[in-house]
């Protein structure tokens, strides 16, 4: 095993997954990251609320390669990566069970905007913008009510800013925020809509906004969706994300 120190070792061990070169989070303080084989894996504690192994590689030598990563970061950590390869993962190592499913999207460059509808146009609010920090209360307001499963919320320090849409009184109807963004792969997180202002295209708008302020200083963005979520995944797919089906790994505990 390998260990790598530099964002550019990850880069390399990787061909610049930009699943794997998020997590490494431009190896910050406590992130730590191996090679074996073709097997690269980064350990990345509280990243988007987990301590995430991210792993890419033949699972032959994955699989020894996340024990060794386990065994020097701590039981905390989950295996995360394409789906296939974390199912054959816990195909080999019974002491991993798999976690959940879920999607991985990116982007290099925002599909061109869709023609709004006469409805959207008759009903236009105001445009994306950054949001104030004063506006922290609405922002988890509205987060509680419309999705309450969000990892990003206002206060924690990985979340860096919130962009959102308001209506013509000021009232704030949709959200989405720039948080846990690496170096060179900007995330998208916290995206949410008031519901009686679904279907206007406020939650695209919002999405578009700050994916494009992504790109521009990091050169790619990304997200985490989950794949029952078909609305969201719609949504992001019309502004240029491609999917990747992955899955989360855990050590297995007896109930």
């Amino acid at each position: 095993m390998r260990e790598l120190v530099s964002e550019a070792e990850v880069v390399a061990a990787s061909g610049d997954d930009d699943l794997v070169v998020w997590a490494a989070q431009g190896m910050r303080p406590g992130v730590r990251a191996w090679a074996y084989g073709d097997a690269v894996a980064v350990a990345s504690p509280e990243a988007s609320r987990r301590d995430r192994l991210a792993v890419r590689g033949p699972a032959a030598q994955v699989v020894p390669l996340v024990r060794h990563a386990l065994a020097e970061a701590g039981p905390s950590y989950r295996p995360l990566g394409d789906a296939a390869l974390i199912e054959q993962v816990v195909e080999a190592a019974p002491e991993l069970e798999l976690a959940g499913r879920f999607s991985w999207m990116g982007t290099e460059k925002l599909a061109p905007p869709r023609q709004e509808t006469s409805r959207e146009v008759a009903g236009q609010e105001g445009a994306a913008s950054w949001l104030a920090e004063s506006a922290a209360p609405e922002v988890a307001e509205l987060l509680a009510a419309a999705n309450p499963g969000s990892y990003a919320v206002p206060g924690l320090p990985p979340v860096r800013r919130w962009a959102g849409v308001r209506d013509g009184s000021g009232a704030l109807l949709a959200v989405a925020a720039d948080a846990w963004s690496a170096p060179t792969v900007g995330l998208l997180a916290g995206v949410a809509t008031a519901a009686p202002a679904r279907g206007r295209g406020l939650g695209e708008r919002v999405c578009r906004f700050v994916a494009s302020a992504l790109l521009a200083e990091h050169g790619r963005a990304a997200l985490m969706v989950d794949d029952w979520n078909r609305a969201a995944v719609a949504v992001y797919e019309r502004l240029g994300f491609a999917r990747r089906r992955v899955a989360a790994a855990g050590l297995y505990t007896c109930t």
